[in-house]
C-alpha cells in the first residue's frame, strides 16, 4: 500500500499525515531523534545538518544500511555520509512517514523523495530498526523497501 501511494505520485510529505504514527512509552523521546536524524537528510548546510544529527545520536552510533559497504561506526563518519547522500542527491528529502516502539527498539519507515534524472518525482521507502541509550540513538539498522512479500 505504500509503495502504491507513493508511485502514484504521493509526496512523502502527503503519505506522513495519511498515516498513523503511533509511539509507545520509551518510545517517544527516540522518535523525535529519529525524526532530527532524518530531516537532517536534506540539509544543504553542513553546519545546521552536523548539528542536527549530533543531536540525534550517541558520540558512539552504530549505522548498518544495505547501501553502505560496511557499517558506519561514530557520529562523525554518519554525519559524513549524510553529507555525501545531501550533495549527491539535491532536492531530495528523507522523511519519517511511520513508527511504532516495542521491547525498547523503534521501527520507523521512511521515504525518501526527490526528482529523478528526469525531472520526475521519485520516491523510496526504507524501514530502520533502531535502539537507543536514553533519548539518543544508539545503533540503527536499515532496509530497502517495508519487508513487502512479492506478489
Amino acid at each position: 500500500m505504500l509503495f502504491s501511494l507513493l508511485t502514484r505520485g504521493g509526496s512523502p510529505r502527503k503519505l506522513q499525515h495519511r498515516l498513523a504514527h503511533t509511539d509507545t512509552d520509551r518510545g517517544y523521546a527516540v522518535t523525535d531523534s529519529i525524526e532530527t536524524f532524518f530531516n537532517a537528510w536534506q540539509l544543504e548546510s553542513d553546519a545546521e545538518r552536523d548539528d542536527a544529527i549530533h543531536r540525534a545520536v550517541t558520540e558512539d552510533v552504530l549505522y548498518v544500511d544495505p547501501r553502505t559497504p560496511e557499517p558506519i561506526r561514530g557520529r562523525e563518519a554518519l554525519s559524513e555520509y549524510v553529507g555525501m547522500f545531501s550533495k549527491n542527491a539535491p532536492g531530495w528529502s528523507a522523511s519519517v512517514v511511520a513508527s511504532d516502539s516495542v521491547g525498547g527498539v523503534t521501527r520507523a519507515t521512511v521515504a525518501f523523495g526527490g526528482p529523478g534524472p528526469d525531472g520526475t518525482t521519485q520516491s523510496q521507502l526504507g524501514q530502520y530498526f533502531v535502539e537507543s541509550d536514553g533519548t539518543s540513538i544508539s545503533r540503527m539498522t536499515g532496509f530497502v523497501g517495508v519487508g513487502a512479500p512479492d506478489t
